[in-house]
């Protein structure tokens, strides 16, 4: 399974909250609609049901058989359709100039021929009007299923749909909130999605085609991969709070770079929690790579001093430094991580050619405020962003990218090695969606 395949899985409560609020966004504009016109929509389904036996009773407009039954009047009407019963009428006109020629003794025995004849006529006509009649009870049913699905959502035939007015803009614009994409992100999708539709009817597929498609359009100019520079060593600083998955992630991306043909190396930064240096040795280990390490509560910017050295010593391509966990409140911690960079900068001035901002998905709007803080301490040149699997608070992304624009390098879905992959802004629309037409 590919990456974002893995992706629109582990997405599902990110996409389920939305198809489930568009489903009911759309339902309750259908039943409103069912009960707004239910005199001309009952009277046009009574209608059919009429009609549909009357069609067939063309059939029954053979009331040349009820005339047959009555053998005086419809003796007459009996000949002309039957061909061969009209040749013995033909015989008396042959001598028109014969009085006695209303023969009525040779007249009756043909009529009462005919009559036997009619009989079973009638009889084939009653059986194509009960054929008439069977396919009335199948259309019925196709009828009643359809209707059904379209309540329910199921199936592009069955979809139901509704007109797009302003009171499902604002239904709209409120989901949007609730998936976190913010207040004017979300003003701004709904705008771009009734321009020119207003006034169409819409069912759940369309809209999440629809949505995909603006979401798409506000992540592909940040969709960049990070830029890798030829100077030796590309220092690579990895910010963010507490538990938004730093650590895992510079794993990750040193296995990635070393699978590559890239020479890493690893500065274990975050010098006040030993299970951060402990779990970047596992990563180290497992993708070849060597990590420095400096003991408990030594001074996180003298580390990464002497990690510059020695990737500088040893040529390395990469050199990626991990930092403590800080929150953005914190005024002493965001100063400590302004003397990392400071003391970067006495070994090159250009350092640190990226600085990584790992955001925590499920963290929803509080990241906004995150890429804002650390943008101004550490002047954040791109995004990570973690633990997109099993929450429904994916659409931040969409409200950082379109606030900041930031480039959004990578995401993750997971734990494994495979679980971080390059950012994909179509592939992520879809997935965030659940949409599964083209974009539009």
């Amino acid at each position: 399974m590919s990456f974002f395949g893995k992706l629109k899985d582990r997405l599902f409560s990110s996409s389920s909250k939305l198809d489930k609020g568009l489903e009911e966004i759309v339902e309750e504009g259908a039943e409103a609609q069912v009960e707004d016109t239910p005199e001309t929509e009952t009277p046009e389904q009574d209608a059919p049901r009429p009609d549909a036996p009357q069609a067939p009773e063309p059939a029954p407009e053979e009331p040349a058989a009820e005339p047959e039954e009555r053998p005086e009047p419809s003796a007459p009407a009996a000949p002309q359709p039957a061909t061969p019963d009209a040749q013995p009428p033909v015989a008396p006109p042959v001598t028109p100039g014969m009085p006695a020629a209303p023969v009525t003794p040779p007249a009756p025995p043909v009529r009462e021929e005919t009559p036997p004849r009619a009989e079973p006529a009638p009889e084939p006509t009653p059986r194509p009007a009960e054929t008439a009649r069977a396919p009335e009870p199948q259309a019925e049913p196709a009828q009643k299923p359809g209707f059904l699905g379209r309540i329910f959502g199921r199936g592009e035939a069955a979809a139901p749909r509704r007109e797009l007015d302003d009171a499902m803009l604002e239904q709209l614009e409120e989901l949007l909130i609730q998936s976190d994409m913010g207040v004017e992100t979300a003003l701004r999708v709904t705008a771009n999605i009734a321009a020119g539709r207003m006034g169409r009817k819409l069912s759940v597929p369309e809209i999440k085609d629809l949505l995909a498609g603006e979401i798409a359009r506000i992540m592909e100019p940040v969709a960049r991969p990070m830029p890798i520079y030829p100077k030796k060593p590309q220092v690579v600083l990895v910010v963010g709070v507490n538990g938004s998955g730093k650590t895992t992630t510079i794993g990750k991306l040193a296995s990635q770079f070393r699978e590559a043909g890239k020479s890493v190396v690893i500065a274990a930064g975050d010098t006040f929690r030993a299970a951060a240096v402990e779990q970047l040795q596992i990563w180290g280990d497992r993708a070849g790579v060597p990590v420095m390490t400096a003991p408990q509560g030594t001074d996180p910017a003298s580390l990464a001093f002497d990690a510059m050295t020695r990737a500088q010593a040893e040529g390395a391509d990469l050199l990626l430094i991990d930092t403590a966990g800080r929150l953005q409140n914190r005024q002493d911690l965001m100063e400590e991580l302004s003397k990392i960079v400071r003391v970067i900068r006495k070994k090159d001035p250009d350092a640190p050619h990226n600085t990584l901002l790992v955001l925590d998905a499920t963290t929803g709007q509080n990241a906004v405020s995150q890429v804002e803080i650390f943008q101004k301490i550490a002047d954040v040149s791109g995004l990570v962003m973690t633990k997109l699997d099993g929450t429904a608070r994916g659409g931040v992304l969409v409200a950082i990218a379109d606030r900041f624009g930031l480039p959004i390098h990578a995401i993750g879905v997971g734990e494994q090695i495979d679980d971080l992959a390059p950012f994909d802004p179509e592939e992520f629309a879809r997935a965030l969606t659940g949409a599964e037409g083209e974009l539009a």
